[in-house]
């Protein structure tokens, strides 16, 4: 490790760093964070996998699932997935990534520094 460090090698989880951001942010305005794993099977699979999404947050009785994307934002597997199996539950769907605010096919795309205004 101390090699890797001096000479600039080393590794960095930016994930787990941008979870725990958001984590304090979203726990900074007052917000229960839950962490949700679930089993699925894809339509066309035979064999269910595990799945996980980041956040799960309650707005009235509703389940509002937040994905954080340190990269590769457009792929959010276990994301669609929740959203397949629960859709009845759901309210909104957020992905907090590292690129400017949009919105598709209902997902609210937040840059990191506006999850304050979750």
């Amino acid at each position: 490790m101390y090699r890797s460090l001096i000479i600039d090698n080393l590794g960095i989880n930016q994930g787990m760093i941008f979870e725990n951001i958001v984590a304090q942010m979203l726990r900074a305005n007052g917000h229960e964070l839950y962490f949700h794993e679930f089993e699925y099977c894809p339509e066309g699979n035979s064999v269910s996998k595990s799945y996980e999404v980041d956040f799960l947050t309650v707005r009235g009785k509703r389940l509002s699932p937040i994905e954080v994307k340190s990269s590769g934002y457009k792929s959010h597997k276990s994301f669609d997935y929740f959203k397949d199996k629960y859709q009845v539950k759901m309210n909104d769907r957020y992905i907090i990534y590292t690129k400017d605010l949009a919105f598709d096919d209902g997902v609210l795309y937040i840059p990191i520094y506006m999850t304050m205004f979750l």
